[in-house]
């Protein structure tokens, strides 16, 4: 039978394979290895120790791969005990100049990647930094990157950015200052559209280049930064914003406030707001009283510093809201969330309260929310340990259209919230309810054997019953634990 199946039949069969299954493949005969290898598109590769030895084995291994399209290569310390994907297990030889030795040993991985892999289009390369000159290596073969992780650039520089024409997504973790005196004045525009910056400091230069240039930009994540550059670099943040449809600020409080009032004045398109542990009571209300209609996702962690003053300008500004996710608010009590939910019912069809311990202090809460919010898709009470069973199953009544359910760490919830899902939800399709204490294997086991659309569960797999596991494994059924 093996012998009728030409390649292109065989190569279909595998891509098909689960990955349980798939692992095996190689195994069968030299011929099924090729032609695994040549199906494979994407590969995750760890390794246990940073020694240039372990070079050549790392670029015959890619060199089987001809077609991958997306690669990440993770360093990890020899310490550590996770199971590796791929591993080029050797013994460390360290270089006196730890550093020095880092940043020659991903140079040479860099290479080895560019001569191995030209149809690269994503790339991670979360293992230490990288020089300007082997990214140029990089983008003389991998013509058509478009998407791009780095940890660090050193010496550090935006420049290179223009040898990758197709590069729409960046993520740089440590930015850094470089010398702008020599900063040319042609204002080339760069293709991104996706920016992804963490850890800038105040007065880092150089990163006015860089918004001069991001007139595409569509998506905006600062993280743990405490500034958009040094003075000329700030007055050039704002080029980047006319076009910004999605905003994220985690843990960027010395800048969150200035850069929603610059948010607020320059740009009309913006969808999508996520700010983490940062900004002002005052500077927030502000925006939000500012903001365009075009706003459709809120997504909140804001502990002391989000009350119902602020769901009060979201019911009265955001008229087109479709996403709400708050998470660890402490301020906002029921009667804003009522108040937000009989305004904006008709549209929202994602509600998170995410360990929002008002849930818990004023009962009744999500009755009345799931009254009023018919049509919410995705619903998200995780982490409310002390959630009980009546005030879930009193919502899920009302909330017959959800297909997303997360109730991870509500360890009050017994088995009868999960019946009473199994009634009232027909159209879900995935739930999550690990460290939930409460439910246990037999009802999981009647859960997956009568629920008829579900196609993903997070659960531990010891409640996972040999039943259940059959049952799963049939259904095509996905099991996260």
């Amino acid at each position: 039978m093996e012998s009728l199946l030409c390649d292109e039949v065989l190569q279909e069969i595998l891509q098909r394979l689960p990955p349980s299954s798939s692992s095996a493949v190689p195994l069968v005969c030299k011929r099924w290895s090729i032609v695994h290898r040549n199906c494979r598109y994407s590969l995750f590769l760890r390794f246990p120790s940073a020694n240039p030895s372990s070079l050549p084995a790392f670029s015959s291994y890619l060199s089987r791969f001809p077609r991958v399209s997306s690669l990440t290569v993770v360093l990890v310390p020899p310490s550590d005990n996770s199971s590796p994907v791929v591993s080029f297990d050797v013994v460390p030889d360290y270089d006196d100049d730890e550093e020095t030795n880092s940043s020659l040993l991903s140079d040479q991985i860099l290479l080895s990647v560019a001569s191995n892999c030209p149809n690269l289009r994503d790339f991670r390369y979360l293992a230490g930094p990288v020089s300007p000159t082997a990214l140029l290596s990089l983008s003389s073969s991998c013509k058509h990157m478009s998407s791009l992780s780095l940890t660090s650039i050193r010496p550090f520089s935006f420049r290179w950015l223009t040898f990758f024409p197709a590069l729409k997504d960046l993520s740089l973790v440590d930015c850094g200052s470089f010398d702008s005196s020599n900063d040319d004045e042609s204002e080339l525009e760069l293709p991104l559209e996706s920016l992804c910056l963490s850890e800038i400091r105040a007065g880092d230069c150089g990163l006015g280049w860089l918004w001069r240039r991001c007139t595409k930009l569509r998506r905006l994540q600062l993280r743990s930064c405490e500034g958009t550059g040094d003075g000329v670099s700030f007055s050039s943040f704002v080029r980047c914003l006319p076009g910004l449809q999605e905003l994220e600020l985690r843990t960027c409080r010395t800048i969150a406030d200035g850069v929603l009032l610059r948010l607020a004045q320059h740009c009309d398109s913006l969808y999508s707001l996520l700010l983490y542990d940062g900004g002002s009571r005052d500077g927030l209300l502000r925006f939000i009283s500012r903001c365009r209609s075009t706003l459709r996702r809120l997504d909140f962690r804001l502990p002391l510093d989000l009350d119902n003053d602020h769901l009060s300008a979201v019911a009265e500004n955001v008229r087109e809201l479709v996403s709400l996710r708050l998470q660890s608010c402490c301020l906002v009590t029921g009667e804003g969330l009522k108040t937000l939910g009989t305004t904006i019912n008709a549209g929202l069809e994602e509600l998170a309260l995410i360990n929002c311990d008002v849930i818990e202090k004023e009962p009744g809460l999500l009755t009345t929310l799931g009254q009023s919010l018919r049509e919410l898709r995705k619903l998200d009470l995780s982490y409310n340990k002390m959630l009980p069973d009546k005030e879930l199953v009193s919502m899920l009544v009302s909330c017959k259209n959800l297909v997303d359910v997360k109730l991870k760490g509500c360890r009050g919830l017994t088995g009868a919230a999960l019946l009473s899902m199994l009634n009232n939800c027909k159209l879900l399709e995935t739930i999550d309810i690990k460290h939930c204490c409460g439910i246990e294997t037999d009802t999981v086991e009647f859960f997956l054997l009568n629920s008829p659309r579900i196609r993903q569960v997070h659960v531990e797999e010891s409640k996972l019953s040999g039943v259940a596991k059959t049952w799963v494994s049939q259904k095509f059924i996905q099991i996260i634990g």
